[in-house]
């Protein structure tokens, strides 16, 4: 493979790894926010903010740790033949479906662009009792749908070179 490229995939690999090791310790952030939640509905009067706050740092745990999923080859695959294949045979069909997964994240994105647009634009809203506005969480979509798909396109190079059996790492 040629150097860019070469170069492209160590950046989105470092980039998507820091933003995994962060969206690791999120889950610990969601935890503090229901044990506070619960605690105040036990004892005290409940907070508005705390189960959608919880879905909010869900979300970007989820969507910021996706791309370091598929990094570290971590995603749930269906494997009927898969395990049987060569190392190059598993390449080469990863790097032909990995083009319906861009296509999928194109989509994504162009929705999740269009809804963040909206939710900035007119100030949305969430319909709950707190009405936390929506464009932060919205933004962190998108961060992460960019994420991911930085990341489906280096993973793309890794499985083309790995099934012309020059593998990158």
């Amino acid at each position: 493979m040629p150097e860019p490229i070469k170069a492209y995939v160590r950046i989105v690999d470092w980039i998507n790894h820091k933003t995994g090791l962060f969206a690791m310790y999120l889950i610990f952030a969601m935890i503090a926010i229901l044990f506070y939640s619960s605690i105040t509905k036990s004892f005290f009067l409940p907070s508005l903010w705390t189960l959608e706050m919880a879905q909010f740092v869900m979300v970007a745990y989820y969507l910021l740790g996706g791309a370091h999923s598929m990094q570290t080859d971590s995603h749930v695959r269906m494997d009927l033949l898969y395990s049987n294949w060569s190392d190059r045979t598993k390449a080469a069909v990863d790097a032909i479906t990995i083009c319906f997964l861009f296509f999928y994240v194109c989509v994504l994105l162009y929705g999740g662009y269009s809804s963040t647009s909206y939710a900035v634009q007119y100030g949305e809203r969430s319909y709950s009792v707190w009405q936390p506005y929506m464009w932060p969480i919205k933004t962190i979509m998108c961060i992460g749908i960019i994420l991911m798909l930085l990341q489906v396109i280096a993973t793309f190079f890794k499985n083309v070179a790995a099934a012309l059996g020059k593998p990158m790492s």
